[in-house]
């Protein structure tokens, strides 16, 4: 008797991956507009300017981290057509 249990090969679910994808892709290409209104807000509330300057600085950091993570999923190998 074996404690050893084999691993059942997944099915290919390449549609699926697909369509998980694009779902991200969109997810992320809303986060953008969304933190570009964030930023464009928070230019103009009227805080101290030091205040303003770093929070919209972070919010910048945020949208290059975005726009990073839209790169690498564009540069992902190139799905078969369906």
């Amino acid at each position: 008797m074996s404690n050893v249990l084999p691993f059942r090969q997944r099915q290919p679910v390449a549609k699926l991956a697909r369509c998980e994808v694009v779902a991200v892709a969109g997810d992320l290409l809303t986060l953008l507009e969304q933190l570009e209104d964030v930023c464009a807000r928070a230019a103009g509330t009227g805080r101290p300017p030091l205040e303003v300057e770093r929070t919209v600085q972070h919010l910048l950091d945020a949208v290059g981290a975005v726009e990073r993570a839209l790169d690498c999923i564009g540069e992902g190998e190139q799905a078969a057509p369906a």
